[in-house]
């Protein structure tokens, strides 16, 4: 059965048929569960179409694998962490990593708020984070290595603060929503969200102006923030250990049988730091690249890069996002918050949270992140990386300070120490996730469009792509069907109201 109807993709292309991705050249480590074709007797014997892109093979530098992962972020590793830990007592030497800058400078990650809540109004959006929860809570024992001799093994740690999110409402509108949301997320397993009239908040937060305020929703646990560079460092190091291969580099160009409907990719051409080029005849990629997704796809595609060879493109946008480092007056005293949860201000959509370890008088020092997306009619996606070099100041004189001083007086006396800005990736359709198959290549899995929620959603994400990989093109543990492809091809977009 067809899944799309707007294309006609192979019938292999079924959930069902998703089930001969990697593994057929390795048996006895197989990672696929059940392959469904035999394997070729020659992968070059195949015709097959190949991007225009001609760069020289480095020597000995064909490699064959199950998995390349094209991007090294928190979906990346994800993907690669759980693909291998779903294969245990296989060692996970069939799995690759590319990245093009593994020092993460410019990564949307580590450039981000590092949040992570519950506080959705999708159902999906809520499992996902739930599940990203549960990984936090216990990154110090899932991340340890497999190294049983290492006693001096560092533990990871995180750093995850449950110091709540706070949204608030200024209309009944708004008010009406916070507590549809609230219905959800309890109906999706999390408990840990309360609604708090005006009375409520000023008890909890007397720092807070609610004179406009007529609901709040307060996550007293499970949400906060955490350190993404400590996340992504945890989860590389056990990667390794489990035997996955990090490569630095980036695809420049790939090869597809030119004989299968399904399109399916047979090799990828990475260029290395050495500037040879290294061919990975694979079983399937996933594409975890982030912003820079279509780029990605458009190689894999065998078009070189253009931006136009596919019929169906992500709709993803690297759009820049802008966050301001900054220090309020603490001689204020009780006026000054002491541990501000994130909270989200209505109509403005301005956020602000404290920053810092917490001392042992239970204060962060007056410090805070806070920061905003752009109004639409300017948010636009950036073709200069330059950009990303600075952070839009008047952004924070027009509508970051004005909006903290209203919801927080004592933000009236605040100092901007630092800022910086880093890439989001913008999915144009409806700001949500798209975890699937790509319908004109058939073993290329995307993993991409979150929208300023695959840190958080990262461990949710890693483990459904590998479900799709393993188990015959399903999701095993969380349905999340909801954020296929089909929606994108189909012009049937799912909204999230819960977008920061």
């Amino acid at each position: 059965m067809k899944r799309f109807t707007t294309i006609q993709p192979p019938a292999s292309f079924s959930r069902e048929g998703q089930n001969a991705l990697i593994g057929r050249r390795h048996a006895s480590r197989s990672i696929a569960r059940r392959p469904t074709e035999p394997a070729s007797p020659s992968v070059a014997s195949r015709r097959a179409s190949s991007s225009s892109a001609v760069y020289p093979l480095g020597r000995a530098s064909t490699v064959e694998v199950d998995a390349l992962v094209i991007g090294g972020g928190p979906i990346g590793l994800s993907t690669a962490y759980h693909l291998a830990a779903m294969h245990r007592g296989c060692d996970g030497s069939g799995i690759v990593v590319v990245e093009r800058d593994p020092t993460y400078a410019r990564s949307s990650a580590t450039l981000s708020a590092g949040g992570i809540r519950q506080q959705f109004s999708l159902k999906e959006n809520v499992e996902m984070s739930l599940y990203g929860r549960d990984f936090l809570r216990r990154a110090h024992e899932l991340l340890r290595s497999n190294d049983d001799d290492d006693d001096d093994e560092e533990e990871v740690d995180v750093q995850f603060q449950e110091h709540g999110y706070l949204f608030l409402a200024a209309s009944e509108g708004g008010r009406d929503q916070l507590i549809r949301n609230n219905k959800t997320q309890r109906l999706a397993g999390c408990n840990d969200v309360t609604l708090l009239g005006r009375d409520e908040l000023e008890r909890k937060f007397p720092w807070l102006n609610t004179t406009d305020i007529v609901l709040g929703s307060y996550g007293e646990r499970g949400e906060g923030w955490f350190d993404p560079w400590a996340l992504i460092r945890g989860l590389k190091k056990k990667c390794l250990s489990m035997g996955v291969t990090f490569v630095n580099g980036r695809p420049v160009s790939s090869r597809r049988d030119a004989e299968n409907d399904g399109g399916r990719v047979l090799s990828v051409d990475v260029l290395v730091e050495d500037r040879n080029v290294v061919r990975y005849n694979v079983n399937c990629v996933v594409n975890a690249a982030g912003a820079h997704c279509n780029g990605v796809m458009e190689i894999l595609a065998g078009k070189g890069g253009g931006g136009h060879g596919l019929a169906h493109p992500i709709p993803v946008e690297p759009r820049k996002r802008c966050i301001f480092f900054i220090h309020c007056n603490t001689s204020q005293g009780d006026l000054v918050p002491k541990i501000a949860p994130l909270t989200v201000c209505p109509t403005s959509g301005v956020y602000f949270r404290s920053e810092g370890s917490v001392g042992a008088n239970g204060e962060t020092m007056g410090n805070f992140l806070c920061g905003v997306s752009p109004r639409r009619d300017v948010d636009r996606a950036i073709g200069d990386m330059n950009e990303l070099d600075y952070a839009d100041h008047q952004l924070w004189d027009d509508v970051i300070w004005p909006a903290l001083y209203h919801r927080v007086p004592a933000f009236g006396d605040v100092k901007v120490k630092s800022s910086w800005a880093g890439l989001y990736e913008y999915n144009t359709i409806d700001q949500n996730a798209i975890i699937d198959f790509h319908p004109e290549m058939n073993n290329v899995i995307m993993a991409n469009g979150f929208s300023g929620h695959g840190l958080q959603q990262s461990p949710a994400a890693g483990r459904a792509v590998s479900e799709l990989i393993s188990c015959d093109g399903r999701f095993e543990s969380l349905d999340l069907s909801i954020f296929s492809f089909e929606r994108i091809c189909n012009n049937r977009p799912i909204f999230e109201t819960g977008i920061v």
